[in-house]
């Protein structure tokens, strides 16, 4: 039995295609506007890098489109010209080969894959983190004795903090670089791996304990940018974010001027009145040292830190954050490296074995352990340490100089950076040595 028209479809209410139509018209129009207004930051950042990043993506997205297209537009054209409908198509069964039409399908790819190949390796080895920049942007080259502002980042949980050795401060969750000058960042970890990523500046760079990672870097308009880390660290990990300033020359050293002089108590959470940093940016005066123990009481697991400033910081603290030796008689780890490479300590050394535990609980252990040693262990812990010093020098950083032609599309020659290891060693090392210890980064020589 059927029904009538009537029932179907009654009188005031739409057909269900019809209502589906809508829907689907609807949901299409609110997802273009929310794609309008989605930050573009990517692709017009404010640091040449990163805009070198961005032209990267455009052109390997252009030429991807060049067989994307007419794929799509001969898919659409075949399934017109041969439908069902079509008599005047014609039929030929039997048709399996045209080399004229498998020049053009494999050759098209063939060009773009070596275009894209192309486009790949060179700026693989033309933005490499480890490259020195050689431009403010396209059209300004670095000047020849332009000394880089040079930034330590050690990920914490869960937040940033950041150390300026040539000013000798430090902030939490605050980064403040000068714009037109070059930025060298050293990144490390104090317990699992994070990434550092500042969107408008350059890509993101992985942050490991006991490791260094090197990012330069170049802001070329002021303003205030978002930084976080893009690699998941734990429960705090979702606000694990930072504002990046990038201000005028005058106004970075008004701020340093500011945090060397930021009262020595805690006070309460709040800009200071000729802070020069715009939008209200929360900060808290802490002031001091950022000494071992401070940092011992900063890296406790904390979540939605607000922005800590320290006035003064210990000269060698990165250096035993990245040796993994900022406990109170813990070995570092450059320590530990020459012990290995020189074959142990043998029985004699098993006094040491606690002072080589870097979990969270052993790290209390090995404290423990060393905190009041007798006459025996002094004796031993000096041996060591003095045997670690046998061999000075510590291992190259791997920073290659940028290269002196700046077009955008030539890597061909340029020297790829050198991975951190024994480098020269064998010749500094001193005569009659059988084995050159293996020193790392931040070596405690």
């Amino acid at each position: 039995m059927h029904l009538p028209e009537s029932r179907l479809n009654p009188p005031g209410r739409r057909s269900g295609p019809s209502r589906l139509l809508n829907l689907r018209a609807l949901s299409a129009l609110a997802l273009a506007g929310s794609l309008a207004a989605c930050n573009t930051v990517v692709l017009d950042p404010a640091g040449d890098v990163a805009r070198q990043q961005g032209d990267l993506v455009i052109i390997s997205t252009l030429l991807m489109l060049l067989i994307v297209i007419p794929v799509m537009a001969a898919v659409v054209i075949f399934a017109w010209r041969y439908r069902a409908s079509n008599k005047d198509a014609k039929y030929e069964p039997d048709w399996d080969h045209s080399t004229q039409l498998e020049l053009l399908i494999w050759t098209a790819p063939l060009l773009i894959i070596i275009c894209l190949g192309a486009v790949t390796w060179t700026s693989t080895h033309l933005l490499d983190p480890y490259r020195t920049v050689g431009r403010i942007d396209g059209e300004t080259p670095i000047a020849v004795n332009a000394k880089p502002l040079e930034v330590e980042v050690v990920a914490l949980d869960w937040k940033w903090l950041f150390i300026y050795p040539e000013q000798g401060i430090a902030t939490v969750n605050e980064l403040v670089v000068p714009t037109g000058r070059p930025l060298q960042f050293k990144i490390t970890s104090s317990s699992v791996m994070n990434s550092f990523y500042v969107p408008a500046m350059a890509g993101q760079i992985y942050a490991m304990p006991g490791m260094e990672t090197r990012l330069h870097a170049v802001m070329n308009r002021t303003g205030k940018f978002e930084g976080f880390s893009a690699n998941y660290s734990g429960a705090g990990f979702s606000n694990m974010r930072f504002a990046a300033h990038s201000v005028s020359d005058a106004d970075f050293a008004k701020w340093v001027g500011q945090v060397k002089a930021t009262p020595m108590q805690p006070g309460p959470a709040g800009q200071p009145a000729d802070d020069p940093l715009p939008e209200g940016q929360s900060a808290k005066p802490v002031g001091g040292n950022l000494d071992r123990a401070a940092y011992l009481a900063l890296e406790k697991p904390s979540e939605k830190v607000q922005v800590i400033r320290y006035a003064s910081v210990a000269p060698d603290l990165y250096d035993a954050i990245v040796d993994m030796c900022v406990e109170p008689g813990k070995m570092c780890s450059s320590e530990m490296m020459a012990i290995d490479a020189r074959g142990g300590l043998g029985k004699a050394g098993i006094r040491n074995v606690s002072m080589l535990a870097y979990d969270k609980n052993g790290r209390q252990a090995g404290s423990e352990a060393t905190a009041n040693p007798n006459d025996a262990v002094r004796k031993e812990l000096a041996w060591v340490r003095a045997l670690c010093r046998q061999i000075p020098g510590a291992a190259p950083d791997g920073t290659v100089k940028a290269p002196t032609d700046l077009r955008s599309l030539n890597g061909a020659g340029l020297a790829a950076p050198q991975s951190i290891g024994l480098g020269d060693r064998e010749a500094r090392a001193p005569a009659g040595d059988p084995k050159p210890a293996h020193v790392s980064l931040n070596s405690r020589n």
